[in-house]
C-alpha cells in the first residue's frame, strides 16, 4: 500500500503554500479532520471490484461526511438545512456517498463525543432513513418549519440572527467606504497582480448578467475556510451598496479543480466546459432550492465557483446533544434522509438512473452489511493513515510546495 503521506503531497502539489500549510495543520488535530481533508484517499483507496458498485447511478456529493450538511438560503431566501458542497460532485453509484458518509460518523465518534458501539448505532439508524426514504420515493427539504431537534435549533437561531450583522462582521468603514477587515486568519489581503486579474474577471462577469449596477464590486480579499479546498484560490467579495451594510453582499469566488472521484468512477460523464460548470449543475440537480448566486466564472486557465457566501456558523455543532442520544440519532437519521431525497431528485438527469430503480434498491437489503462492513475497514485504515500522516507533520517531513 503506497505511503498515505507521498500521496497527500502528490494530490496537493501546486497549490498556495502558505494555505497549504495550514491545512495540514488543520488535518493534523484529529483523525476526522484528516479525514476531511483527504476524499481523494478515500476514493483511491475504492475497490474497483465490489458489488457496491453495482447499484443505482445517481449524481452524488462524492465528499459527503458529517461537516457537508448545513444551512443555505435558496433562491427564493428560504433557508434550508441539506447537503451543501459539491466540489466533487459527479455520477456515481449512490453507495459511493453512503460510504464516505457512514465512515465519517465512525471517523468523527471522537468530535461527536460518542464511542464506537454508539458510532456504529448511528450508522445503522443514518441507514434506515436512507432506506425509508428511498422505500417511499418522495422528495422532501428540510426548511424551519420541517425541522425538528438540533437542525431546528440552528434554523430558528439563524432567523434571528440579521444579514446586516453579517455583513458588518466582515467589514469595516474607511473614509466613508466599506471594506473587507482583513484578520489574517479567515481574511487576508490579495497582492495586487493578483487583485487586478480577479478584479478583471469578476467585471467581465458581472457585465453579462440582467441587472449589472447591482454587483459591482467594491473590495475583494484573500478567504481561508474549511478544509480540502485550503491551498486553492478563494476570495470573499464584497459588492454593491453606499457604505451601507443593509444593501451589501457578501460573495465567495473559488477555484474549481477536478473531482477527487473523476479518475475512479466507471461511469460514463458528461462533458462540462469547465470545472465550475459541472459543479453548479450538479448542486442545481441535488439541492431542493439551489442558492439565488449560482454561478460558473471562467478565466483563462483557471474555473471559478461564484456563490453567496455563508457563515461559518451555519453548521450543527455535533456535540451539542446535551447528553441525549436521542438528539443526535435524530440529526443523522436526518441527514440520512436528506442524501435520499437529494438522490431522487437528481434521478433520470444524464445518467441518472430513475427513481423506480432507486426503490428498488433500497427494498433489497443485501447491500447494507457490506456497506456497514467496508465502513467499518476503512475507518480502520484512516485510523493508521492519519498516525502515518502525524507523524511525519511531527518530523517536519510534511513538503509544501508549489510546483
Amino acid at each position: 500500500m503506497k505511503d498515505p503521506v507521498k500521496r497527500i503531497e502528490a494530490f496537493n502539489r501546486g497549490r498556495y503554500p502558505a494555505f497549504l500549510q495550514m491545512k495540514y495543520t488543520l488535518m493534523r488535530a484529529d483523525a476526522f479532520a484528516f479525514y476531511r481533508g483527504t476524499c481523494h484517499l478515500f476514493y483511491e483507496d475504492w475497490p474497483k471490484d465490489t458489488p457496491l458498485n453495482n447499484a443505482p447511478a445517481v449524481w452524488v456529493s462524492g465528499d459527503l461526511h458529517l461537516e457537508n450538511f448545513g444551512s443555505y438560503k435558496g433562491a427564493n431566501r428560504l433557508v434550508y438545512f441539506d447537503i451543501n458542497d459539491f466540489d466533487d460532485a459527479l455520477l456515481a453509484p449512490c453507495t459511493w456517498d453512503l460510504a464516505r458518509f457512514l465512515t465519517s460518523i465512525l471517523v468523527g465518534a471522537h468530535t461527536l463525543n460518542v464511542d464506537q458501539t454508539q458510532a456504529l448505532s448511528l450508522c445503522h439508524s443514518a441507514l434506515d432513513a436512507y432506506v425509508h426514504a428511498l422505500t417511499l420515493g418522495m422528495i422532501r427539504s428540510v426548511e424551519r418549519s420541517t425541522s425538528k431537534g438540533m437542525i431546528r435549533e440552528l434554523l430558528v437561531g439563524l432567523k434571528q440572527r440579521e444579514q446586516r450583522a453579517f455583513i458588518d462582521s466582515h467589514t469595516e468603514q474607511h473614509s466613508g467606504q466599506r471594506r473587507l477587515k482583513i484578520d489574517n486568519k479567515h481574511t487576508f489581503s490579495l497582492e495586487k497582480d493578483k487583485r487586478e486579474h480577479i478584479l478583471e474577471v469578476l467585471e467581465a462577469w458581472r457585465s453579462r448578467q440582467p441587472n449589472p449596477a447591482l454587483l459591482k464590486v467594491i473590495d475583494i480579499a484573500r478567504r481561508a475556510a474549511g478544509i480540502a479546498s485550503l491551498g486553492l484560490e478563494s476570495c470573499i467579495v464584497l459588492v454593491e451598496g453606499k457604505g451601507s451594510s443593509s444593501r451589501n453582499l457578501l460573495l465567495h469566488l473559488k477555484e474549481e479543480q477536478k473531482s477527487a472521484l473523476a479518475s475512479y468512477t466507471p461511469l460514463k460523464q458528461p462533458v462540462w466546459e469547465n470545472e465550475a460548470d459541472r459543479v453548479v449543475h450538479c448542486q442545481r440537480r441535488i439541492q431542493g432550492t439551489p442558492p439565488a448566486l449560482l454561478h460558473s466564472v471562467r478565466s483563462d486557465d483557471k474555473a471559478y465557483l461564484l456563490r453567496e457566501l455563508q457563515s461559518l456558523q451555519d453548521r450543527v455543532v455535533l456535540n451539542s446533544w446535551n447528553g441525549k442520544i436521542q438528539r443526535l440519532d435524530e440529526l443523522v437519521s436526518t441527514m440520512g434522509a436528506i442524501t435520499a431525497w437529494d438522490h431522487l431528485r437528481s434521478t433520470g438527469r444524464q445518467g441518472s438512473a430513475i427513481a423506480d430503480d432507486l426503490i428498488a434498491f433500497a427494498q433489497n437489503s443485501a447491500w447494507r452489511e457490506p456497506l456497514l462492513q467496508y465502513a467499518h475497514v476503512y475507518h480502520d485504515r484512516v485510523e493508521a493513515d492519519y498516525a502515518a500522516f502525524r507523524k511525519a507533520y511531527d518530523a517536519g517531513g510534511i513538503k509544501e510546495t508549489s510546483q
